[in-house]
């Protein structure tokens, strides 16, 4: 009877995105992921296998979590402008948390990848088409609704620069500790709904 696992899976992926967020893929270190996970070496290995299973399992992890959370608001019943105004002030409310923020640095080193990792690259490809098409079904419901002037005819375009303004956020973030530049930013951005 093999022995049961000292540690929680789940949080240990948590921390391993704040390791990757800090430190990329590349500056991470087995040593790095030790020190920050607080496990042993060879129980990385038993359970997540080598540093990239490891980084792939909590990009995975990070990228459904949010994902879900994105199409739940996109979702919900009443005003799509005001779930589409939440979705973009809950990720400047994570982004100017010191702690939450690390995680979502983890899509840096992911993006990074893309053009070396066929995997990620499949994996955030599959992604993005989804929350694209949740975007547009929720504009689609936002023109039907009459939240949407008549000026918005391609909502599929719409969709695509909605979620990729979501997605640069991060960038933003890591670029600067100013969050008056993601507040004006994401005012831009979520201006373009009133035109």
């Amino acid at each position: 009877m093999g022995r049961s696992k000292e540690f929680d899976p789940t949080i240990v992926l948590h921390k391993a995105m704040e390791v990757f967020g800090q430190y990329g893929y590349e500056g991470t270190s087995l040593q790095n992921l030790i020190d920050e996970l607080g496990i042993a070496r060879q129980s990385i290995y038993d359970t997540y296998g080598t540093k990239r299973d490891l980084f792939i399992l909590a990009v995975k992890y990070y990228v459904n979590e949010k994902t879900t959370a994105v199409i739940s608001y996109l979702e919900h019943p009443g005003s799509v402008k005001k779930s589409i105004s939440d979705i973009f002030h809950g990720i400047e409310a994570t982004l100017n948390d010191e702690l939450r923020s690390k995680e979502c640095f983890i899509m840096h080193s992911a993006i990074a990848l893309v053009p070396h990792d066929l995997e990620i690259t499949e994996f955030l490809e599959t992604d993005i088409a989804r929350l694209e098409n949740a975007f547009y079904e929720a504009l689609v419901r936002a023109k039907k609704q009459g939240e949407l002037s008549n000026n918005h005819k391609d909502l599929l375009t719409l969709a695509r620069y909605l979620n990729h303004a979501r997605y640069s956020l991060t960038q933003v973030a890591k670029l600067t500790n100013d969050p008056q530049v993601l507040k004006d930013v994401i005012a831009v951005t979520l201006s373009v709904l009133d035109i």
